[in-house]
């Protein structure tokens, strides 16, 4: 099935195609009402809230706009087929629609998944850890927006990415910000949060610094390729290793 008619979660898949995982449930914290309430309207206020009280600024309204000129740095690195895992209101998925190119968005948030279709984009409402369409075979993969957190177990998401993309694809992660430690690796567990006392499941995520990604990347089966930053945002590019006895690091972490 092409891509451009990939529009819900009908397009079938061989459960065999994958080892069977931690297959998230309805009852997802992506689905409680403050994290739909704040893509339905295009704007926040929403966080992710530890327990302690910390809060992470969600920026609700530059996901539901258009791709702002650090995106478009991720946009132009982008090569073949694309799949953009926990793709959100879609913007990344629908800027490569309408440059011609095959583009496929999963979330788990039915209200994401609706926002990307409508924006003109293709996507399925999915986890990264069931059944793919394409599975070893895409040519990038990407985790923006804090998404190498999904699971609180950012070395079984890497894992999970490498049988997923294809051989000598790459994936593009957007790690913590400039100004937040590189070593940073921390998993915790947070509540989605609109600060109006109207907090949704709690589950974990994980924060991940530039150099611990790389540390990680080498222990998955991922060789560092290039790092850059813009407008304060953070990015790694990751290729799959075709030998890991031959093939050496293309650049060195920050």
């Amino acid at each position: 099935m092409g891509l451009a008619k990939i529009r819900t979660t009908s397009a079938a898949v061989p459960r065999s195609a994958v080892p069977p995982r931690r297959r998230r449930t309805p009852d997802t914290p992506w689905h409680a009402d403050p994290y739909t309430d704040a893509l339905r309207a295009g704007r926040g206020p929403l966080f992710l809230r530890r327990s302690d009280g910390w809060l992470l600024p969600l920026e609700v309204e530059r996901w539901c706009g258009g791709p702002d000129s650090a995106d478009l740095t991720v946009l132009e690195r982008c090569r073949g087929t694309v799949l953009d895992i926990g793709c959100g209101p879609g913007r990344l998925v629908a800027a490569l629609a309408a440059r011609g190119r095959t583009a496929l968005g999963i979330d788990i948030s039915p209200a994401a998944v609706a926002h990307t279709v409508r924006g003109g984009g293709s996507a399925l409402l999915r986890s990264v850890f069931d059944p793919l369409p394409r599975e070893g075979d895409w040519d990038t993969a990407l985790l923006i927006d804090g998404n190498i957190g999904i699971d609180g177990d950012p070395s079984a998401l890497l894992r999970r990415l490498a049988g997923i993309v294809g051989p000598g694809g790459s994936l593009i992660v957007e790690t913590a910000a400039t100004g937040v430690d590189p070593d940073l690796d921390e998993r915790v567990r947070v509540r989605v949060d609109n600060g109006n006392g109207a907090p949704g499941e709690a589950f974990y995520w994980s924060r991940v610094g530039a150099r611990a990604l790389v540390r990680r990347a080498r222990t998955t089966g991922w060789v560092p390729a290039e790092q850059w930053t813009a407008e304060g945002r953070r990015f790694v590019t990751l290729r799959q290793e075709a030998d890991p006895v031959t093939v050496r690091p293309a650049c060195r972490p920050a």
